[in-house]
């Protein structure tokens, strides 16, 4: 895609203020099995609610108002503004099954290391919840054990797949090596209570610092604040505002993607000061989606779930699963080579690859696809798995 058509479209930002009723999404039946009284009745959702009552708008930025107040968000001397810049690019468990390569992607292209926590839907009634790790061709590995609503709802594994962060019941940040040692919970700009559900941990590119959102116990009403937190130093630094829930982060860490609670999804600038809607989504009669699951490393693309116009929009808590992959810029749906089997979910890597789970019976199949839309290969997952959802895809 040309990068200056894109720079004129985010120049071209609607100017009107929507509302974003969070509470009235919140409230609405969910599909979620299992953690559905659990998300509703928590702390977290109880003050998520209360400050979108009177907050949550979703800014629909002109490209003429003032300059934030805080810097670009980064750990070292910020680099200019960039705005986003998509391009269009056509225990004990049994071993892996072989894989079928077919061909149409770079020569030793691997699916690389998986990381999955427990889905949503699964039948485990246990407090605790574990996170796997799993490469094609070996067994997969049980890693750090995690407040099970915290490994559903908000835990998020490194870009580079050493740590995960996490967000527990009472409110509290928590990062972790993958396999549970070296455990340090953070008060991000001296903030205690972190959301555990709407705008949920993100890590950043380089997997020095979280993009998350704290609780400002501020008069008259509580209110929730987004920002970023860098690890080594603890330095807490707010972004421009932002309405939105489940954010992710491109690897090229020039765009932030997040559905706006409306059935909108919007792509922005990581400190928050160009926000554009995706074209086709949220509008009457059309599709729409409150769950965002990965992001291309330019931006250019998004996995997620797709609603129909009449299908309930579910409760605010993150879901993973995905069922289409669509383009950032025009909204339109990227055609993917499954071979006529439903997708589950989708993962973005930093190589341009993706890697989309498909469903197949009593198992699902893993199918990697080249940044040219081609199949590489594919591989059969453990049935063991099969409760469970991708986290994170490293290497």
């Amino acid at each position: 895609m040309n990068q200056d058509r894109l720079r004129l479209d985010l120049a071209d930002l609607a100017d009107e203020v929507t509302p974003v009723d969070l509470r009235d999404r919140a409230l609405r039946t969910s599909r979620r099995l299992g953690i559905q009284r659990a998300v509703v009745t928590s702390a977290a959702a109880l003050l998520v609610l209360a400050a979108a009552t009177g907050t949550a708008l979703a800014i629909r930025p002109d490209g003429q108002a003032p300059a934030p107040a805080v810097p670009s968000v980064t750990s070292t001397p910020p680099p200019p503004q960039v705005t986003p810049t998509p391009t269009v690019t056509p225990s004990r468990t049994p071993s892996a099954g072989p894989s079928t390569t077919t061909g149409g992607g770079p020569a030793g292209a691997t699916f690389g290391r998986l990381f999955y926590g427990p889905s949503p839907t699964g039948d485990d009634t246990s407090t605790a919840g574990h996170l796997w790790s799993f490469q094609p061709g070996s067994q997969p590995t049980r890693l750090a054990k995690l407040p099970r609503l915290a490994a559903i709802l908000n835990a998020v594994v490194s870009p580079d797949g050493s740590r995960v962060a996490w967000v527990d019941p009472d409110e509290n940040l928590w990062v972790a090596d993958v396999d549970g040692g070296n455990p340090r919970k953070l008060t991000p700009g001296g903030h205690r209570q972190v959301e555990q559900d709407c705008w949920t941990p993100v890590w950043s590119p380089d997997a020095r610092r979280l993009a998350i959102s704290v609780l400002l116990p501020t008069a008259p009403a509580l209110t929730w604040e987004k920002g970023v937190v860098e690890l080594t130093t603890g330095k807490y630094t707010p972004i421009s505002e932002i309405q939105g829930c489940h954010p992710v982060w491109s690897a090229d860490g020039k765009v932030l993607a997040y559905a706006d609670g409306e059935g909108r999804v919007a792509v922005n600038r990581p400190d928050g000061t160009a926000e554009k809607l995706i074209p086709g989504l949220g509008v009457p009669g059309a599709r729409s989606s409150f769950d965002v699951a990965s992001i291309s490393p330019d931006g250019s693309r998004l996995a997620l779930l797709l609603r129909k116009p009449d299908e309930p929009a579910g409760d605010v808590a993150r879901e993973l699963d995905a069922n289409a992959v669509i383009d950032t810029r025009t909204g339109r749906q990227v055609q993917l080579p499954l071979g006529g089997r439903p997708l589950l979910q989708a993962a973005f890597r930093d190589d341009g690859t993706l890697v989309a789970r498909v469903g197949a019976g009593d198992h699902n199949v893993l199918v990697l696809i080249g940044a040219d839309g081609r199949k590489i290969s594919e591989s059969r997952e453990p049935a063991t798995l099969k409760g469970q959802q991708i986290l994170q895809v490293v290497g």
